[in-house]
């Protein structure tokens, strides 16, 4: 029987209309803008001048402070601009420009195809590595890895959970990782296993993508210390929490983090990122994206250097369709609606989705019937139609008593809403204003 969080959750389309495209690499822009706050943390500082000559792999601003991550060069050319740029956010933030010149790498990068199995580095040399690299999370919340690697002393980490549920509709980046990389993957999961000390690995993949779960089940046949999870096709189970509790039936408490069940989670994406920095020296300069649309001409999955214009991916994809309504920055359940084609990819950019104008549309907002839907599919366990009052009537305090800060912004109760209620607009808007 396959596994599944029990609480919540709901069952969209899964839309993986680019599962069969292999990676291809993106062309490489003619300019890119390299945002310096690509991760939850402080931003990082800018160490390069105007007028500066980098290449690909240069640090170009490092991490202020713990929670931070170094930002590189992806491409090699000359710093034309140290200035505000707008991004996925909709606001302008700083970031460094460059002119592209040619593709000229630092020279520790080993820019081989051939795979290196063999590591000789300690804990601590990995965690460093690691930290040094610029590595995030790449799912989605681009948490620096290098934090989630040394626990507070008082919690010690039992199981390495890779995620390689790929939850949201249409996106297919994990999925083509997984079954063009698996090795290298399964490199970086043994390097993980010893910068956390720990002797159990779990696999997690939805039953949707069988092509993953049967080479990883072949690649580990006989490994003890590795087990492979098929999963019940139910939207959230990418999140961290509902994953653990599918993968390990452990339920992380109310305000706490993985680590306080033993678990530490790494999407495949960043374990992949893990080998190519310890093993190849190479900085986290490029990214696996899906572009994805019902009416796009070539939905792909392309390897992009980090700070490319979102429009050179559109492009490449056979470009923007002439019903375009929308253009989301990830996925149709999380994802946020881009204001601007000219804005870059970033390291947390794990798709881009064109949605239809007739299916971009909201519906009529209308009240609330009682009917408790957004209850029943909440995986957290909340009351999505009370937040949302409490904060439409600035009960902000009373919104923080019913654990506003505990919903993982899925949107699952968008999703289901018979009223079209905005739910997940005011609870978003409810944690920045407790913030």
């Amino acid at each position: 029987m396959l596994r599944t969080f029990p609480k919540g959750g709901i069952h969209p389309a899964d839309n993986k209309i680019s599962a069969d495209r292999p990676i291809e690499e993106l062309p490489l822009p003619k300019v890119v803008s390299i945002p310096i706050s690509q991760h939850i943390g402080a931003p990082a500082e800018i160490v390069v001048e105007k007028k500066q000559k980098v290449k690909v792999g240069d640090i170009i601003a490092t991490a202020k402070g713990y929670v931070s991550s170094n930002i590189h060069a992806t491409v090699s050319g000359v710093v034309t601009k140290i200035d505000t740029v707008l991004d996925s956010s909709g606001y302008k933030n700083p970031a460094v420009t460059i002119r592209v010149k040619d593709d000229e790498w630092i020279d520790t990068v080993d820019q081989g195809d051939e795979i290196i199995r063999e590591f000789e580095l300690t804990q601590e040399e990995i965690v460093r590595k690691i930290m040094e690299a610029g590595i995030v999370g790449l799912g989605g919340a681009a948490f620096p890895s290098h934090v989630k690697l040394a626990p507070p002393k008082d919690k010690k980490a039992d199981i390495l959970i890779v995620n390689g549920v790929e939850c949201e509709p249409y996106l297919t980046a994990d999925h083509r990782l997984m079954i063009e990389k698996p090795e290298h993957i399964l490199v970086g999961i043994d390097i993980l296993k010893k910068a956390l000390g720990v002797e159990k690995v779990g696999i997690g993949v939805e039953a949707n993508t069988p092509d993953a779960v049967k080479i990883f089940q072949q690649l580990t046949k006989g490994r003890k210390d590795i087990e492979v999870y098929p999963l019940k096709v139910k939207y959230p189970q990418g999140g961290e929490k509902q994953l653990i509790k599918a993968v390990t039936g452990e339920e992380v408490p109310a305000g706490g983090l993985p680590i306080d069940v033993g678990a530490i989670v790494h999407n495949v994406g960043t374990v992949y990122a893990v080998y190519e920095a310890i093993q190849k020296n190479k900085p986290l300069v490029e990214r696996i994206v899906t572009v994805t649309g019902k009416n796009l001409e070539n939905p792909s999955n392309f390897r992009v250097r980090i700070g490319t214009p979102v429009s050179d991916i559109i492009e490449a994809a056979g470009g923007l369709p002439e019903d375009a309504g929308k253009i989301i920055n990830g996925g149709p359940m999380m994802g946020k609606a881009l204001s601007d084609v000219t804005v870059p990819i970033t390291k947390g950019t794990s798709g881009i989705l064109i949605i239809p104008e007739a299916e971009g549309r909201r519906g009529e907002v209308k009240s609330c019937i009682r009917c408790s839907r957004c209850v029943s599919v909440c995986p957290m366990g909340l009351e999505p139609y009370l937040l949302m009052t409490l904060i439409e009537k600035k009960f902000d305090d009373r919104a923080k008593d019913e654990d506003i800060f505990d919903c993982i912004e899925c949107g699952s109760c968008n999703y289901i809403c018979p009223s079209h209620r905005p739910l997940l607009d005011y609870i978003r808007l409810g944690k920045k204003v407790l913030k």
